[in-house]
């Protein structure tokens, strides 16, 4: 799929079968959002992303189903399990009014008004300028992680406070966040 030669998709093709999809950024936001909330389960976010994106919801080859919507919020690349831990540098629920500004200031583009397919949405937050609060935030966050900040940089980030932190995504299975629940219980930590 090239964006600059290919129609952007509007649905997807699950077992021979083309289901319409919602293809506006506002969903995909949402639907990632839920991703990034520690509170819900993975089942839970899979429930959202399949509600999220298709309409109707296909009722068989749910996997296949949730392997291309999973596609479809990746713009089209196939994602690859990575066992290595990456630590996140942006959020677009904690972030959201510097990349509000950033699209404003670098595009010229108000999200409140826009008519942006996630596609074309990615394309553009991918090219966000340097200039940017929301850039020069996540440099910081970048090199904080990576050692690399300077002791003015280190102690700028501490002094954001809770603006800098990024909470890790829990990607725990809800057994294993009852298990841990019952041992911090036992050994009287909660």
């Amino acid at each position: 799929m090239n964006i600059l030669t290919d129609t952007l998709p509007t649905s997807l093709e699950i077992n021979d079968v083309e289901y319409p999809i919602r293809s506006d950024f506002r969903t995909a936001l949402k639907t990632i959002m839920a991703f990034e909330d520690n509170e819900l389960t993975g089942f839970e976010k899979q429930s959202i992303l399949l509600g999220n994106i298709y309409e109707p919801l296909p009722l068989v080859f749910l996997q296949s189903a949730l392997d291309k919507a999973n596609w479809f919020l990746n713009g089209g690349q196939i994602s690859e399990e990575d066992t290595e831990e990456h630590q996140r540098v942006y959020s677009f629920s904690k972030d959201a009014n510097f990349i509000f500004a950033a699209f404003r200031q670098t595009h010229g583009i108000n999200l409140q008004t826009a008519d942006l397919h996630w596609w074309e949405f990615l394309a553009l937050f991918m090219d966000l300028g340097s200039e940017t609060t929301f850039s020069s935030l996540i440099g910081l966050r970048k090199r904080v992680q990576d050692g690399t900040a300077s002791k003015e940089e280190r102690t700028s980030a501490r002094a954001m406070g809770d603006m800098f932190y990024v909470p890790q995504v829990d990607t725990r299975t809800l057994d294993e966040k009852e298990k841990e629940a019952e041992f911090m219980r036992l050994i009287g930590g909660v």
